[in-house]
Order: C-alpha cells, then structure tokens, then sequence
C-alpha cells in the first residue's frame, strides 16, 4: 500500500438488512442464512487421508467411528471473517483494484457445500491437514491485520459483569446510546437476562422513552450464545480480561468480533478505553475495525475404558500399536479455551503424577503440582505464575509450564502449535487429577483418563486499536506488569 492508507473492505452488501434480521426472540434466529454461516466458519479437510488413533476416532454419541460423506468432508471453512474475505472476493472477482496485496488463494473453501453437525475435531487430523489449518488461519490474520472490515452490524451482544453493581449504570448508558434514535441503524441490541428485571438497569425505563426502541433490547442466555452464536454481528464486552475470557467461553464454536472496553483490573486483552466509548463504536461501525485472530486450543476429556482390566500402560496404549478393534478411550466433552488449560492435583494433599505425549511421541513423566499448557495468549496468566515464558500473541506455539514442579531440571518448553498434545493420569498413580479450561469446568481425571490439546478451528476474533497491533502487547506487558523495570544506569563523568 504504497499511499500509506489502510485498505477497506466493506461487507454491507453481504446480505440485506430485510432478509437478515427478521428474528423471532424466542427462538435466536441467525442474523443471516444458516447455509451463509455454516459455509464459511470452518476449515475443510480431505477426510480420506488416514487420521491420528482410532481410539480417538470414537465418538461420544455412538462409540465408533463413522465416515463422512463428501459433502460432509467439504462443509464449513475457519472463521467469521473468512467466509467475509472468501464472499468479497467472488463478488470482486473481476475488479483489477481489490487489494492485489493480499493473497486471496482460500484453499479447500472452494466448492464447500452446507451439512449440519458434521464438524471434524482438530484432535482428530492428520499431522500435514493440522498444519495446513494452522497455517490458513496465521495467514487470514496476517492479512486482517492491514486491513478494515466494514461489517454490516445489526444485532449487538453485550457482555457484562451483571453481578458488579458499578458495572451495571455503564451498561445501561451503553445500551441507551445504541437504542437512540439518533443512530443511523436500529441497532438490536441483547444483554444478559439476569438484567431484565435488574432495577438498576431499569430495561422498561429505558424503552419507554421512544416508540422505536420497542422489541430492539433482547435478552441473552449462555444457551442462545452456545447454540445460535451467528444470531450477532458484534459484541461488545464491559470488563477486564475476565469478562473477555468469559466471552470466548460463551461462544465455543464461532465468535464474532469482540471489541472490549477496559473496566477491569490488568487490562491485557482490553484495548479501548470507556469514556470513549461513543466515539469509538461510531468510527468501528463506520470506518471497519481491525481484527486480530487470537489462537484457541481445542480441548477434549479421553476417558478410560474397560478399567477393569489390570496391568494397563497409558503409554503402551497411546503410542503403542493399537488391535483392530481396541478403542482404549472415549471422548467426554470438548471445550475451546483462550488462556490455559491445567491439569493438576486437586484437592488431594500430594503431588501428581502426570504423562505427556506429542503426537504419537511420550515427551516425559511429570513429578509436580500440575502442568499448565498456555496459548500465547495465556502466556501473562498462570504460565507466568508458574516460571513459563512471555510470548507474543501471533507466534504459533503451545507453551507447556510444569507448576513445582519436584526435581530441578524441569524447564519450560515452547512447542509449534502444529502438535497434538496428550496430556494425562497414569494407571499407576497413587491419586487423580484434576482439569480445569480457561478457569472453568473443573473436572477430575482418573489414572488412565487424558485429555488432548490442539490448536482449534476457531480462533477469537479480537478487535484492535488501528495501527497498535505489535505496539500494544509490549505496552500492556510494561503498564501492568511494570516489564525490564529498574533505575537506569549513570552514565559515567568525565574527569576535566
């Protein structure tokens, strides 16, 4: 971009206002077409390539394996903004001008086709289809990070600390501005339900005050969220990090772009200051926003079967050769995180003994408290607690911290986010541990049982201040966690 200007790309043609919001509230309707959505919110894989363990292959629902269909393999691509990029370039396709920078070569989106419930679990690829998403997804947001996206915003997902009584009056200044008549577009706006009767929040008062505020303040449930995450075009978070963290974990497959005011404590993740708040939607509803697309792991519990039988080896089981038909293990549950997940000893008063695997490789046995595996993201949460390292949110790693643990050569590692983790409880162990995703969740996990950590199909999408994306993180890390403080040396005087 030889002018120095940032390029734009606007979406508010992708689908028409009319057609997009004729919503029922009771029933979460997308705020565009089923078909639109699902087409373009994962990455396609090639299902005939051979995958990873069969006894990762069994599925929660039936306990076997089944194999999809061609339409199925093809469904779905990797993010919100991808499907955006990919149907802005059909639509210019003949338009010499659009953004000859950008390397708009899609992959396996071409051709995809729309199946219901038929999505491929990052545990569950091969080692070349994992790096290839990965490597989708590092590109979509490098080329998002030097652009606008002018999004089509109609429904509006406001997220909030309900329980924080000082939190509640900025909410509700939040959501009268964008129910004001003095908007361009009618905004349809949902906030948490514990609000609809929240005096303090006062949601009668505030749409009686105009006629055409009446049916546009809806109200969300962690269902609605979890189930019909494509009903929003937006959402806005008024917090900390918790409260964004809060976000990720509501939308646990697709999530639309999170722009976060900073009403907590540290603040790394939140970029935007609130007394500006006005300000800052108009030009991000206006202008476009810039998008950085943070890494999310893809966590699933492995539960142990047949533990009856004696002298088994979670090791021998997991990188060993498997029988025919011996599925070891069974899924139970998966979660995408944003932070960390960590694996650790409980309630129980001694350490834990815990196994960890890299792909189909075991890496070592672990004497100590717990293991926290961290996104880059997660890297300023527990990891730092624990002695791991900092790490810039695009670098494409899994960091893994031991927390005390018992010998002294244990050191953290940094490992390419390209890796299947296992990391898991064995057999022999005096006691269980316990797991924990983003904080939340907590689960027990019985000598035998696993989990298994992968990069996921779905990132977060974080909205940016325009032109700070490198600049912020170190600035976060000095502002909050004073980063290489210290008095400056004197500089020596010269004898005269």
């Amino acid at each position: 971009m030889s002018d120095g200007v940032t390029p734009q790309l606007d979406f508010t043609g992708v689908s028409s206002p009319d057609t997009r919001h004729d919503r029922d509230d009771t029933q979460g309707e997308s705020s565009a077409s089923e078909s639109e959505y699902q087409h373009a919110l994962e990455v396609v894989f090639d299902a005939d390539n051979a995958h990873r363990r069969r006894s990762s292959l069994v599925t929660t629902e039936n306990g076997r394996p089944t194999k999809q269909s061609s339409a199925e393999r093809r469904q779905n691509t990797a993010c919100f903004v991808h499907s955006l990029l990919e149907s802005k370039r059909k639509s210019r396709r003949s338009d010499s001008n659009y953004l000859g920078d950008i390397n708009e070569d899609t992959k396996g989106d071409k051709g995809a086709e729309t199946v219901h419930n038929a999505a491929t679990h990052s545990r569950l690829l091969t080692k070349r289809q994992l790096s290839d998403m990965a490597w989708g997804v590092r590109e979509l947001s490098k080329r998002l990070g030097s652009v606008r996206l002018r999004l089509k915003v109609k429904a509006v997902f406001v997220l909030t600390k309900a329980h924080d009584e000082s939190l509640i009056g900025y909410t509700r200044e939040l959501v009268d501005w964008l129910l004001s008549i003095e908007r361009d577009t009618p905004y349809i706006v949902y906030v948490e339900d514990t609000l609809k009767h929240n005096s303090k929040f006062d949601a009668q008062g505030m749409l009686s005050h105009e006629p055409s505020r009446e049916g546009r303040l809806k109200f969300w449930t962690n269902d609605l969220a979890a189930t019909h995450p494509n009903t929003f075009d937006f959402v806005i978070t008024l917090g900390g990090d918790g409260t964004l963290l809060y976000a990720s974990w509501l939308f646990q497959r697709i999530v639309p772009p999170v722009l976060s005011f900073s009403l907590g404590s540290l603040g790394f993740l939140t970029k935007f200051d609130y007394s500006g708040f006005r300000e800052t939607l108009t030009r991000a509803f206006t202008d476009g926003v810039t998008v950085s697309l943070r890494l999310r792991f893809e966590v699933t519990v492995m539960r142990s079967q047949n533990k009856g039988q004696k002298d088994r080896d979670l090791v021998e089981e997991l990188i060993g050769e498997e029988a025919e038909n011996d599925f070891t293990h069974k899924p139970d549950g998966s979660h995408e995180i944003l932070n960390d997940i960590v694996v650790d000893r409980g309630p129980n008063p001694t350490m834990s003994a815990i196994e960890i695997f890299g792909d189909d490789e075991h890496f070592t046995t672990v004497q100590a408290d717990g293991v926290c595996v961290a996104t880059p993201t997660g890297s300023t949460a527990y990891n730092l607690a624990a002695g791991g390292s900092l790490c810039h949110p695009e670098n494409p790693v899994i960091l893994v911290t031991a927390i005390c643990a018992h010998t002294l050569s244990f050191r953290p590692i940094i490992l390419p986010d390209t890796i299947v983790l296992r990391v898991g409880v064995p057999y022999d162990s005096r006691t269980s541990s316990w797991a924990s995703f983003d904080g939340r969740e907590r689960v027990e996990l019985c000598p035998g049982d696993y989990v298994t950590i992968s990069a996921s199909r779905y990132p977060f999408a974080n909205v940016m201040q325009q032109g700070r994306r490198s600049e912020d993180w170190v600035s976060s890390i000095s502002r909050t966690l004073n980063w290489n403080s210290r008095q400056r040396q004197k500089s020596f005087k010269e004898w005269k």
